[in-house]
């Protein structure tokens, strides 16, 4: 699949390291570093999968790694969870489409009408993942998540094109909305089950929750950029906030944020 360049922009990335005879932390830098480490630990703990099977989540893990593939500027889709994010969306109401019409007729549509088909999300990809499971296993005679890189490459092209029949679902409707997926659980909020670490926030440079923004009004072509909060980080109290609940971003220097 492509590169991720040709749809993410390049940007910041965090994580400057303190130098040696820095100054002693304070108690609040101390808590600070506490609550980052409690995070760390917390993310790398295996978390429960709640609607996908061990081989719809090798499928998932080895898909998005080709859809946002890791590189030089940091983590992919895989490393940064989004097979647990599409998983929790799954299991709840996206999957089950808790609040979209369910009733017929189902015609051809055109993107403009929305989603139609009879199966639910959660069904799309267990027909989708099985199907294209049986599609490599006569192949390749190995499921798609055995295969070597460059013959999922190909198998995932052949989805999006079209030339990969399905037996429930047509190929490129489960194509696009893996993909769609994909590229919100990079960037949605971590509290989501996605963009672990906030990967995605970093990749792009974006602060997450919005804060009070009135100080830069007058500073035009300046590039805003501070640590992103995520809504876990104010509801754990990770995060400081003024009196009205916004966060009070800080702000990180160039060599902090990167080029």
């Amino acid at each position: 699949m492509s590169n991720r360049r040709q749809f993410l922009k390049s940007a910041a990335a965090l994580g400057a390291a303190i130098p040696a005879g820095a100054a002693a932390q304070t108690k609040s830098d101390h808590d600070k570093q506490h609550a980052h480490n409690m995070r760390q630990a917390a993310a790398a703990q295996p978390r429960p999968y709640m609607f996908l099977s061990q081989d719809e989540v090798a499928f998932l893990d080895a898909a998005v790694s080709h859809l946002i593939p890791k590189d030089e500027l940091g983590p992919g889709a895989k490393e940064a969870g989004v097979t647990y994010f599409i998983d929790q969306q799954l299991f709840g109401g996206y999957g089950s489409m808790a609040r979209k019409y369910t009733q017929g007729p189902w015609p051809e549509g055109t993107p403009q009408q929305g989603y139609q088909s009879p199966l639910t999300p959660a069904a799309v990809y267990r027909a989708g993942i099985r199907d294209t499971n049986a599609y490599c296993q006569k192949t390749y005679g190995k499921t798609f998540g055995a295969l070597a890189r460059a013959q999922q490459d190909e198998v995932l092209k052949g989805l999006d094109g079209g030339k990969i029949e399905l037996e429930q679902v047509r190929s490129p409707f489960f194509f696009n909305m893996l993909l769609a997926n994909t590229i919100e659980g990079f960037f949605a909020d971590p509290v989501y089950g996605g963009n672990r670490d906030k990967a995605g926030w970093k990749l792009v440079g974006f602060p997450g929750v919005a804060a009070v923004y009135t100080s830069f009004i007058e500073k035009h072509n300046v590039p805003y950029k501070a640590q992103p909060v995520s809504i876990a980080d104010i509801t754990g109290r990770l995060a400081k906030v003024d009196e009205y609940g916004h966060p009070i971003h800080v702000m990180l220097d160039d060599d902090q944020a990167g080029a």
